[in-house]
């Protein structure tokens, strides 16, 4: 997709460790606002609740194809999706036994939203508690990061994203240190998926979340692609 106004485009890349394993698309925006509610982006997330809810009633995570991307991700970089679930199964899993998606503030909401409708893992980070540009890689030995509700967590081995300061985000959780808050004007949000995963798809999902972040944050964006 085309950027829009003139910012400059926070870098994020794919390196070497990670290349064999995955794809992603981000979306950049800036100039956003983060709200406790807001009652039209509940409506979308309990309609679009409804829906999942009613397409996959009764069925096993494990008969649902569209999980497949997700768990394919994880298997290929040696991780068992099954002990280690992607943050987009946690999320269905939870709305199939009848709960709610957790109520954040509207842009961890808009991104919980699109990752249940995707089914894939998506990270989101404020810019401006990261340094530099972000890149996405496998985990060196002893890399780890405070994970939002559940402390430590090791990247060892695993996809990470990380910014100069080191990793701060990953397909199952994301970091206290970028995590989004009331105050947050700057994000960066990404869609994980597995390499060979259809570009059109990842394009299709980065222009809904556009859209959602648009409606419901303002602000504008500065880069939508594919790496």
């Amino acid at each position: 997709m085309m950027t829009e106004g003139e910012s400059e485009m926070t870098e994020v890349r794919v390196d070497a460790t990670a290349a064999p394993y995955l794809r992603a698309a981000v979306v950049e925006a800036e100039g956003i606002t983060v709200t406790q509610h807001n009652a039209a982006l509940r409506g979308e997330i309990d309609a679009v609740t409804a829906r999942v809810r009613s397409a996959y009633a009764g069925r096993q995570p494990s008969e649902i194809a569209g999980l497949r991307p997700a768990r394919d991700l994880y298997h290929r970089v040696g991780v068992d999706p099954t002990k280690l679930r992607p943050s987009s199964e946690a999320l269905l899993r939870r709305v199939l036994r009848g709960d709610e998606l957790p109520v954040i503030n509207s842009l961890v909401d808009i991104n919980n939203l699109c990752s249940l409708e995707f089914l894939l893992p998506m990270g989101l980070h404020d810019l401006d508690a990261a340094r530099g540009g972000l890149v996405l890689r496998v985990g060196r030995a002893g890399e780890r990061y405070d994970a939002i509700g559940k402390g430590a967590y090791s990247v060892e081995g695993r996809i990470t994203a990380a910014d100069d300061l080191g990793p701060c985000g990953s397909p199952t959780s994301d970091s206290q240190r970028t995590m989004i808050t009331l105050t947050t004007r700057r994000c960066l949000m990404i869609i994980y998926a597995p390499l060979g995963h259809p570009t059109a798809t990842l394009e299709a999902h980065a222009a809904t979340a556009v859209s959602r972040i648009m409606r419901f944050a303002g602000g504008a964006i500065v880069q939508a692609r594919v790496l």
